[in-house]
């Protein structure tokens, strides 16, 4: 299991966390210091293709989206679905992306099928009736799901 602390690289630091995930109004990868950047694998949030590309230069995974729309957070980026999705995948390799927004049990299988390494979830498992069996069932179906060709939903 990895711990990854949002936003702060100091608190990541004194947390003894695996890494810190910054999003575009946060401190920038180039300016975390050489202890932080030794010692944390960090990630960032990316909203366009464009962002995609730059991230993939610095960091250790991307995340974009969001993919779908969602009632989570308040964005002001549009939700561009899984063709964007494929297409922000190719542009990171070979670091991996994981796939934010609206994802959730109906749709995760489509999210892998895109190529991401990954998917963060938030109202798929808070808003679940059994957080920690909507969490396993997430984890199932995004391990058991095959590659192909992905379907909008």
């Amino acid at each position: 299991m990895c711990f990854i602390l949002n936003d702060r690289f100091d608190l990541a630091l004194a947390a003894e966390a695996d890494g810190v995930h910054l999003g575009q109004s946060d401190l920038p990868p180039a300016r975390l210091p050489d202890s932080a950047l030794d010692r944390l694998t960090f990630g960032l949030s990316t909203h366009d293709l464009s962002q995609v590309a730059a991230a993939a230069e610095e960091a250790d995974y991307v995340a974009f989206g969001p993919i779908f729309g969602t009632q989570s957070k308040v964005s002001a980026h549009p939700a561009p679905g899984l063709r964007a999705l494929e297409e922000a995948v190719r542009l990171a390799s070979p670091v991996p992306l994981v796939a934010i927004g609206g994802i959730g049990a109906t749709n995760i299988s489509a999210i892998k099928n895109a190529g991401a390494a990954g998917a963060a979830v938030i109202s798929a498992v808070a808003a679940a009736t059994d957080p920690v069996a909507a969490t396993r069932d997430l984890s199932e179906l995004f391990k058991i799901t095959n590659r192909g060709s992905p379907e909008e939903t």
